[in-house]
């Protein structure tokens, strides 16, 4: 593992936070409708976010040398693969809970602020706990592997739909808010007033509210809709997500700042990415394997960099090695995917 070291520097850290922070802004602006996505549109976004971090990156080559670039593109290339699966299993959820096309990248706006925040803790966390020895990166290196182990068991299993109303984060909500089981609008929870209005509508008069949530008056101030029990489980699952990622960027650098830009310029595009990966699933078949072959070197890159502490014996992966392999494996799933395409299943 790299351990450069460019602290904080208030210059650095402007530049990260103005250029993240005006194209999320510019982002949101641009999709502040309710309208479906097209891909070409996803595309566009999509490129346009890869040259935001490449411009960051050209930040770094130019005021903290080749290897900080270096870091920083390992880093966010490597965070932009391993998000593959979890968009997938985003995509999942959004079937199970029928989200309409034209409010996804509503929740998903507000699925990734989530992750920015729980990144930045995590990141926080991560690299402070090296500190206390290299037998902490061994036990992220076992965490990194056995995710790769549990991908490469369930790989035959990606028909079965997930039943999400037993999802923990699923039955926090209900928890707390009594469920208005219909969507209305791009809104997360309704008023009271709002849910009255729509028990006058006739398409509503058969509709049911679990009463034990709103008291003996059978009301209650605030109604939960399905899309926020959607965001609620996309949120959660994001959180179990990062368990993996953040010590498999943590093996790239040490460096918070490094790390934690990487990851935050990857997760501001996966919103589009999202629109991408949909669009193109039936025809990137392979690139979960991808995920898969990067996660086992990740855990050995984390492994002997550990054991490399412990025991000194000379061998370990370089900042270049990485880049090349992150690279490398990607190219190879999307053209594995292109060559041997997946046979259409008998009806």
């Amino acid at each position: 593992m790299v351990s450069t070291h460019i602290g904080f520097p208030i210059e650095t850290v402007a530049v990260f936070i103005l250029l993240s922070v005006g194209a999320l802004f510019i982002d949101l602006f641009m999709h502040r409708h309710d309208k479906p996505i097209s891909l070409r549109s996803a595309a566009l976004w999509s490129v346009f976010w890869v040259a935001i971090a490449f411009i960051f990156a050209g930040f770094l080559f130019v005021h903290h040398g080749a290897e900080v670039a270096s870091l920083f593109i390992t880093g966010y290339a490597l965070e932009k693969v391993l998000s593959v699966d979890n968009l997938f299993v985003i995509m999942a959820i959004f079937s199970w809970f029928a989200v309409p096309d034209r409010y996804r990248h509503r929740v998903l706006y507000w699925g990734i602020i989530g992750a920015i925040v729980f990144r930045g803790i995590f990141v926080a966390i991560g690299t402070s706990l090296l500190m206390l020895g290299p037998w902490v990166e061994m036990v992220f290196a076992v965490v990194v592997g056995w995710t790769a182990v549990m991908m490469l068991k369930s790989g035959d299993n990606d028909d079965e739909i997930e039943d999400y109303s037993q999802h923990l984060a699923y039955r926090l909500v209900k928890r707390f808010f009594p469920i208005w089981p219909k969507l209305r609008g791009h809104a997360f929870i309704l008023s009271q007033k709002e849910v009255k209005e729509e028990l006058t509508k006739p398409e509503n008069a058969d509709v049911a509210i679990d009463r034990k949530k709103t008291g003996r008056a059978g009301k209650a101030a605030f109604y939960a809709t399905p899309l926020l029990l959607c965001l609620a489980v996309v949120e959660l699952s994001d959180v179990m997500f990062a368990f993996d990622s953040v010590p498999a960027i943590i093996a790239v650098s040490r460096e918070p700042l490094i790390v934690y830009s990487a990851m935050m310029f990857a997760i501001l595009g996966l919103r589009t990415l999202y629109f991408v990966l949909e669009a193109l699933k039936k025809y990137l078949v392979h690139l979960e394997k991808a995920v898969i072959v990067l996660l086992f070197f990740i855990a050995i890159k984390l492994g002997l960099n550990a054991s490399e502490h412990m025991f000194h014996h000379g061998y370990s992966i370089s900042a270049t090695t990485s880049l090349f392999v992150v690279l490398g494996v990607l190219a190879a799933g999307i053209i594995a995917s292109l060559l041997f395409p997946q046979k259409e299943k008998a009806s």
